[in-house]
């Protein structure tokens, strides 16, 4: 009996993974793709009926055109940039750590304790305390994630993504009974801090600045120099030979998560007494999903992790300043960030991916 034949065809384009690219050839392909993402922003404003050079003007000159403007972009980056070192640890792990988001909110209730609770201490004994509270927040809600995943194998994407809405609802909670303001005239908000939970400012921006450049460089430090830097890249590379080399991974993976999630409180810590003055339900506003973003496109290189996130804050000043300017609705500022975002992580795929055409039409049996 003859075998029977099948006429199989090879699909148009084959992906494969890409040799290691050059530094040039990186860098190239990421200019090109910013330069996509403006013509494209460009094309999306003529299709508003705006002018595209007149947006993207004032979206650069809404970030720079004054010292207030100049400070409220550094404002914007503080969080992103603190949120996203913290999630680069775990990452780093290959623990898919995206609760960002409600370890931030943690870190911020934690803080918001101690602010209303004890706003006559010491201001300097106050601030310190809510800092160090605002981490210990955090890193319990990121710990708590790991200890799942060591002890019975849960799944830590899922987990952490659910903790952060559990931290989100708890902000609700309080807002509405435990911490409600008794004099919000019926609305479920918390009351303002007192002035002397404020943290100070250094060159009119508060002192999370300060902060957020002295993790860029404990992180760096941590992952490239340290003996417990060098246990997350042999854990993330491959737990069985982390094991063979006699590191313990249980206790690797809870550390680096406590750690982890404490820098992301410590940004709520910095946010409600730094900029918001109050905890609400809008404290951490997207921050931890878009670090996680800010991470993967830095490659987890906390240097370029400080430059992209100042530029996300120009981009998120600037759109404000274009709502205003143009009456555009929030909602076409978000459409001009997602497009430029699309294009400059669509980059990364071609940094480690190519198209491969069809060679043949072959014939298998």
């Amino acid at each position: 009996m003859n075998p029977t034949v099948k006429n199989t065809r090879e699909p148009l384009f084959h992906v494969v993974k890409h040799a290691e690219r050059s530094t040039k050839e990186t860098v190239v392909l990421r200019l090109v793709a910013v330069l996509l993402s403006i013509v494209a922003g460009g094309l999306f404003i003529l299709a508003i009926g705006q002018n595209p050079i007149a947006v993207y003007g004032t979206i650069l000159e809404g970030s720079f055109r004054s010292q207030m403007a100049i400070q409220a972009t550094i404002k914007f980056a503080i969080p992103l940039c603190i949120c996203a070192l913290g999630v680069t640890l775990a990452f780093k792990m290959k623990f898919w750590n995206v609760g960002g988001e409600g370890q931030l909110i943690m870190g911020a209730v934690f803080a918001s304790f101690f602010a209303l609770n004890f706003p006559n201490w010491n201001h300097w004994v106050l601030v310190i305390v809510m800092l160090l509270a605002g981490c210990i927040g955090g890193g319990l809600w990121g710990v708590l994630a790991a200890f799942f995943k060591v002890k019975w194998g849960t799944n830590e994407t899922l987990l952490t993504l659910m903790l952060n809405y559990i931290a989100l609802h708890l902000v609700s909670y309080l807002q509405a009974g435990p911490w409600r303001d008794p004099a919000a005239n019926g609305f479920s908000k918390i009351a303002r801090f007192d002035k002397n939970v404020a943290l100070d400012k250094v060159f009119g921006v508060h002192f999370g600045w300060i902060i957020m450049l002295v993790l860029v460089a404990f992180v760096w430090i941590y992952l490239k120099k340290s003996k417990q830097g060098y246990e997350i890249s042999v854990v993330g590379e491959s737990q069985d030979t982390a094991r063979y080399a006699g590191i313990d991974v249980k206790k690797v993976i809870l550390r680096t998560m406590f750690i982890s999630g404490a820098i992301a409180g410590l940004a709520g810590a910095c946010q409600v007494s730094g900029s918001d003055m109050t905890l609400s339900m809008g404290v951490a506003g997207g921050v931890g999903f878009t670090a996680i973003i800010v991470a993967w496109l830095c490659q987890l290189n906390p240097a370029m992790i400080l430059v992209v996130s100042f530029l996300f804050g120009v981009l998120e000043k600037g759109s404000s300043v274009v709502q205003s300017t143009f009456g555009l609705s929030s909602d076409c500022a978000d459409v001009l960030q997602g497009i430029i975002l699309f294009f400059i992580l669509g980059s990364e795929f071609f940094v480690r991916y190519s198209f491969v055409g069809r060679s043949k039409k072959g014939v298998s049996r």
